[in-house]
């Protein structure tokens, strides 16, 4: 064999033994990168550490947390983690928590199997899971929808103020708060709403925000204790009825004995409303009275008015000081002085233009006979102020509500009589009796409805809020 062909073959032997650990090196180096880290004891702390936490109940049951979502407002309280129940209840799983929106929006999730019977009533809201999670029930559906929009609240006292909301479905407690500086769109539900049903609202008396959606006591006119509320909701035609009136807790009450140091009215920018006026203003009547045409008595012998606004237009609940004071005027006439000086600048044919605006006064707008403006016949047991006074007085403590769920529901079966009025027996089952409007001595607007059962709805469920709390 020649030396030539040895030395080629060794050559080839050694590349070849050569190349095999390189191979398996690149096996096993590939190998390795698959492999997880093994982490040491701190890390393996840290790392749990970094895990939620599911806490429970003494039953062991999970504890849920409202979600984060610009859509929802927290819920003060110590135990409802944020969701829209009593500050002593949790939202605990297997249950159904109800979730407070902004204003103007209302809730858009609830059991979808519910129904306007207690307790299913309660199920509104998000589903409270074992993993101590809260998910959507309806799970297309956002938390959160814009209401109706044809309602708006202006503030002319110059202090903030708040309108609280009650929680439906769920327990019926006025725990959502909206908080007004000089104006806010109201939250009214539209006829896609849970049950078709209305929003309630108890309305505070200026310099009383948020913290004033509690359950109070005798002690202050805040909350359930505030001496006026208000209820809205819109029909399946784009009516939307808007109604106030006294709370009847707060005319039972020592609380009436000091008179109120602002008042709300009802006016309609745009015209065409049915109802007007409809207000409430102790230093032109008494107190318990409210200026309307068509006034109402409900729970209590407390006194109501109904004012419905056409579709496309809007209503406005105004909230003015009974002492001439507030800001609130005086900053828009200063506004509206801009406007006339802009618009007399572009006139200069003109030598003098003067432009006065008048101030709002509602135009009555009569009911014919007959006109289903129905005032329930109620059953409802009342509150007394003893058992709802338990709570020691504080600007920020809630006591816990005995809560009676159901008292809102609404009852579409409705006979007709001669005037609204609102009585009561003993407190076993409720029935609701739909009842014409009183007559007019006009026909200007002979034909036209106050919206049947869509407001007799309304105004059942808002005689009956004004009894639960």
């Amino acid at each position: 064999m020649k030396l030539t062909t040895v030395q080629a073959a060794v050559g080839s032997a050694l590349m070849f033994l050569s190349a095999q650990p390189a191979n398996a090196h690149d096996s096993t180096h590939r190998h390795l990168h698959k492999l997880k880290p093994v982490l040491g004891p701190a890390e393996e702390i840290e790392k749990l550490a970094e895990r939620e936490v599911i806490k429970r109940t003494s039953d062991g049951k999970a504890i849920c947390n409202l979600p984060s979502d610009g859509d929802l407002v927290k819920v003060p309280g110590a135990s409802n983690n944020g969701f829209a129940m009593s500050p002593d209840q949790t939202c605990v799983e297997g249950t159904y928590c109800p979730i407070a929106c902004k204003p103007g929006k209302v809730m858009a999730q609830w059991d979808p199997k519910s129904s306007y019977t207690y307790p299913s009533s309660m199920n509104g809201g998000l589903f409270c899971g074992s993993d101590g999670k809260a998910t959507k029930p309806i799970k297309d559906a956002p938390y959160c929808v814009d209401g109706a929009g044809t309602v708006e609240v202006y503030n002319k006292c110059g202090k903030t103020l708040s309108f609280c909301q009650t929680v439906l479905p769920g327990n019926e407690a006025m725990l959502i708060p909206s908080v007004i500086d000089k104006s806010i769109t109201l939250a009214v539900p539209d006829p896609s709403y849970w049950c078709s049903t209305a929003a309630h609202y108890y309305i505070n008396p200026p310099g009383v925000t948020d913290e004033g959606c509690i359950w109070g006591d005798e002690s202050k006119a805040v909350g359930n204790w505030a001496a006026y509320v208000a209820g809205a909701n819109q029909d399946a035609q784009g009516r939307t009825f808007v109604t106030l009136g006294y709370n009847p807790i707060w005319e039972g009450s020592a609380l009436k004995n000091t008179k109120p140091t602002y008042g709300v009215k009802i006016e309609c920018p745009d015209g065409g409303c049915n109802g007007t006026p409809c207000a409430i203003d102790p230093s032109t009547s008494a107190v318990g009275d409210v200026t309307s045409n068509l006034a109402g008595t409900g729970a209590g012998n407390s006194k109501y008015c109904v004012v419905t606004v056409p579709k496309g237009k809007k209503a406005h609940i105004v909230v003015f000081p009974l002492d001439g004071s507030g800001g609130n005027d005086s900053d828009d006439k200063k506004d509206d002085k801009k406007d006339e000086k802009k618009e007399d600048t572009k006139k200069d044919d003109m030598v003098e233009i003067k432009v006065v605006k008048p101030e709002p006064t509602p135009t009555p707008t009569p009911t014919p006979t007959p006109t289903p403006t129905p005032s329930p016949s109620s059953s409802a047991a009342p509150t007394s102020s003893s058992s709802s006074s338990s709570a020691k007085p504080s600007s920020s403590a809630s006591a816990t509500p005995t809560v009676i769920p159901g008292m809102f529901h609404e009852n579409d079966t409705a006979t007709t009589s001669e005037e609204p009025r609102v009585t009561t027996t003993e407190p076993t089952t409720v029935s609701e009796t739909e009842e014409a409007a009183p007559a007019t001595t006009s026909k200007e607007n002979e034909g036209n409805k106050q919206g049947g059962g869509a407001v007799a709805g309304l105004i059942i469920a808002f005689v009956a809020a004004t009894f639960l709390y």
